[in-house]
């Protein structure tokens, strides 16, 4: 039977911690995963509208394998600025990409959501501070959900969206887990039933009270576009390759798809990526087939995908209503 991890967050993946900064005033945040030793990225973007930094850097095909850290971030084209604030905290400590002197070049792709308007000012005065103030912030131990971070202003299909976090130990001893800021288009909700899409997907009661309750949505106003997007980061502690952490990315957006409807639109910038620490090997499956490892990203795959959809669930039922932003726990009972 799969289980969550210890925290049931993202930093079950050993080797990874998670900080943020949070503006409810500026109705913006920052979440900032670290992993000091470095990670093997991959990213697939699936949404029309992206807001990204280093994507490039992540195609199998070029020079760097690992990653230092990721920043998920609101404020859209102006919160990718806080990425550079992350650059210097890790320089100032010397982790980063080596080079001649003993300087280094931190490698922090990042990606945005679009939460301006819903603050005190239209854009967030989002910066490099507020990136350096999430590394400070950063720990390994339990993570917070709800309205902070990058899922502070964070919109989900009309109610208030959020941070969320997931993870599941499997049977082969590897661990799996997500996290995700919630900003889209689409509805977690299913309007029939007042309930999450893909509820039946919850491990040891992990969505609370409010996973019990069916709640009445409010009457759909369109969108204002370009206003969502969701990102998130799905991470695992086996050995990959770049090649194989992009498949792993790939397939964790069809835990987005089942999660949110309609997903990757062209109003949403869905990005996901994928972080691997190495600690442990990849099982071996012999048969047929060239590939000994295929079953076991196989099943990577299937169990990010299942964390995603779950941590978006979580982003959505513990956040709480904001501005003019009303959160599922305020919804009225659907009778």
């Amino acid at each position: 039977m799969a289980k969550p991890g210890t925290h049931n967050a993202l930093t079950d993946i050993s080797g990874i911690s998670v900080g943020y900064f949070t503006s409810r005033e500026a109705a913006s945040g920052v979440t900032v995963i670290l992993v000091p030793e470095g990670a093997v990225g991959g990213v697939d973007v699936r949404g029309s509208a992206p807001g990204t930094r280093e994507t490039d850097l992540l195609n199998p095909m070029n020079l760097v394998e690992k990653v230092q850290a990721v920043v998920l971030t609101g404020g859209s084209v102006y919160g990718l600025a806080a990425a550079d604030g992350v650059v210097r905290w890790l320089a100032s400590r010397k982790l980063g990409f080596p080079l001649a002197g003993g300087q280094v070049a931190p490698i922090v792709p990042a990606a945005a959501l679009f939460d301006l308007g819903r603050g005190a000012d239209f854009v967030p005065p989002i910066g490099p501070a507020w990136g350096q103030a999430a590394c400070e912030a950063a720990t390994d131990g339990p993570v917070a959900v709800g309205s902070l971070g990058a899922g502070t202003g964070a919109l989900a299909g009309g109610i208030k969206g959020g941070l969320g976090t997931a993870s599941e130990r499997l049977e082969n001893g590897l661990v799996v887990a997500a996290i995700v800021a919630v900003n889209s288009l689409g509805t977690v909700i299913d309007p029939r039933t007042g309930r999450p899409w893909e509820i039946a997907l919850e491990m040891n009661g992990e969505f609370g009270a409010q996973g019990l309750r069916a709640a009445r949505l409010p009457e759909a106003e369109p969108a204002a576009p370009p206003s969502n997007t969701t990102i998130g980061v799905v991470a695992t502690d086996a050995m990959l390759n770049k090649a194989q952490a992009q498949k792993i990315a790939q397939m964790a957006h069809d835990g987005l798809a089942r999660a949110i409807r309609p997903a990757h639109t062209m109003f949403d910038g869905d990005t996901i990526f994928c972080l691997a620490t190495g600690r442990k090997p990849l099982p071996e499956t012999k048969g047929f087939f060239a590939a000994p490892h295929a079953q076991a990203i196989n099943e990577l795959g299937r169990a990010a995908a299942d964390c995603f959809s779950r941590a978006v669930i979580r982003a959505v039922l513990e956040a709480d209503s904001l501005g003019e932003m009303t959160a599922f726990r305020d919804l009225p009972d659907l009778r």
